[in-house]
């Protein structure tokens, strides 16, 4: 039976029946917590399908864009940033008269924005004061893997650790880090654990603008303004809130005078972003690992979650809308059609022009691979036993903490075709470098990449597969997985050893 079809009649016209069934939350799912493939799974935390839920206009709309926190560097020798980052639960107000416990790093959300520079050693202590194990995943940053907050290494509730790395020359870049306990990073994420990391050049072509941070996510609130758990439905397609915010704002007020340079965060746990502003262009100058090498002139972006992205904003005076456009992911069972959503407002105080550089960098020329490799995402639904249960595979399995599904050797420039044999989009990402997308194949059709870019994570539309070069700098184990976290958590991921 096709996929969809089986989710329909087994969910039913009416909805999604099966959200409060216990027996659903035993789906075997590939080990949760920190468990191993074949273990026995952990039952997932499941709220019913139905949960009353906060209307969006209970979130107030059109504060001037909120400016983000950046965390003191407290280290006094030259080229060291110093910081600790805390994870713990508090109880914030973001509805007027009305208590919300949230998961927060230094109580900043989004958490705390950490900058530094190429060739900067980094020097992070990390504080869990949550009641579960988490790590400090440092998202697209080229950092030694036993510092990039691997499941493996989860550090206990109420433990602490250091992170420590040097960024080298040629990673300046929009990042961000987020955790990565395996079975337990969407939940963390969901309850607000997300923070910034900015690497900057020293001889940035881009460094006489003005910037703006947006960090774009979205939350979830029940009636009585709690974070509810996971449905049902946001296990099988990745959990979506009712609010999208940028910079924890509902639909903020963003003023432009001379020309500006954004970066964005798509920080969702599954969101997709068909980025536009409307009646304009925008001019897109990087992507997850720095600067294009020449800027690119587009009517819209998507972003897939965990995807950021460089823009130049500048144009006539007047006011302007930020859209997430209706994109559709192809979710599985009965959902609400997608609607355009506004994200903010746009004031344009005067006339303004971007004066760019013919060339913003000089990407190095592509190397001849000397290995090849193939990963698959795919996901198989069951009714045995009587039981529905889905699974979200890596080349047919399931993650496992103890297997090691890749073997690289280190400097080696690979070609990977990663490939969605789904009938839904997965965003790929993998730990520790950049890529280069190559090229694409969709119905037999093969389509350049429109441009050189470094990205660590890209979306694959059902069916679709994409032809990579990568290259591993570090020796190690590194993840690379579904960033659809909902989907990761539930098996998948997979492992390459770099030796």
């Amino acid at each position: 039976m096709n996929r969809r079809h089986f989710l329909h009649a087994a969910l039913g016209s009416a909805g999604l029946a099966l959200a409060s069934n216990p027996l659903w939350a035993a789906i075997n799912h590939g080990g949760h917590a920190g468990h191993a493939s074949g273990s026995p799974a952990m039952p997932l935390k499941m709220a019913p399908e139905n949960i009353s839920l906060l209307p969006v206009n209970a979130l107030p709309a059109g504060q001037p864009h909120a400016i983000l926190f950046r965390l003191p560097n407290l280290s006094s020798k030259p080229a060291v940033v110093a910081a600790t980052i805390t994870a713990e639960p508090y109880e914030a107000e973001l509805i007027p008269g009305k208590k919300t416990v949230v998961w927060a790093y230094n109580r900043s959300i989004p958490g705390p924005l950490i900058e530094a520079f190429e060739g900067d050693t980094v020097e992070i202590r990390f504080v869990n004061k949550l009641t579960q194990a988490s790590t400090v995943h440092w998202h697209g940053m080229p950092v030694p893997a036993d510092q990039d907050g691997n499941p493996q290494d989860a550090v206990p509730a109420g433990g602490e650790r250091l992170y420590r790395f040097t960024l080298p020359v040629g990673s300046a870049g929009t990042y961000w880090y987020h955790p990565h306990p395996h079975g337990d990073t969407s939940e963390q994420v969901y309850r607000g654990l997300a923070g910034l990391f900015i690497v900057r050049a020293k001889n940035d072509v881009l460094a006489h603008l003005p910037e703006q941070h947006l960090v774009i996510s979205d939350l979830r609130l029940a009636s009585d303004a709690s974070i509810p758990d996971n449905n049902m439905n946001d296990w099988m397609n990745g959990r979506e809130g009712q609010f999208a915010l940028v910079n924890g704002q509902r639909e903020p007020v963003i003023t432009v005078g001379e020309a500006q340079r954004w970066r964005i965060w798509n920080a969702c746990s599954a969101r997709y972003l068909r980025l536009a502003i409307l009646g304009r262009k925008i001019i897109l100058a990087g992507s997850d690992g720095g600067l294009l090498e020449r800027a690119q002139e587009v009517s819209e972006l998507l972003l897939a979650p965990g995807e950021r992205a460089e823009w130049i904003v500048a144009g006539p005076a007047g006011a302007v809308s930020l859209m997430a456009l209706a994109y559709d992911r192809s979710k599985m069972g009965k959902v609400a059609p997608e609607q355009d959503i506004r994200l903010a407002s746009i004031q344009f105080s005067q006339d303004s022009a971007a004066k760019l550089p013919e060339r913003l960098r000089t990407l190095p020329p592509r190397i001849k691979p000397v290995a090849k490799k193939r990963v698959v995402f795919s996901e198989i639904m069951s009714m045995e036993g009587g039981q529905h249960s889905m699974q979200f595979l890596v080349n047919g399995k399931s993650y496992d903490m103890q297997r090691v599904d890749l073997t690289s050797r280190l400097g080696d420039t690979e070609l990977w075709e990663i490939v969605n044999d789904s009938h839904m989009d997965h965003p790929f990402h993998i730990h520790g470098t950049q890529f280069e997308v190559l090229d694409t194949t969709l119905k037999g059709k093969t389509t350049p990449a429109p441009w050189r870019a470094q990205k660590d994570t890209f979306n694959l539309k059902p069916y679709q597969s994409a032809r990579i070069l990568i290259t591993q700098k570090h020796l190690g184990l590194r993840m690379y997985h579904c960033h659809i976290l909902e989907h990761e958590g539930q098996g998948m991921m997979g492992q390459v050893l770099v030796k």
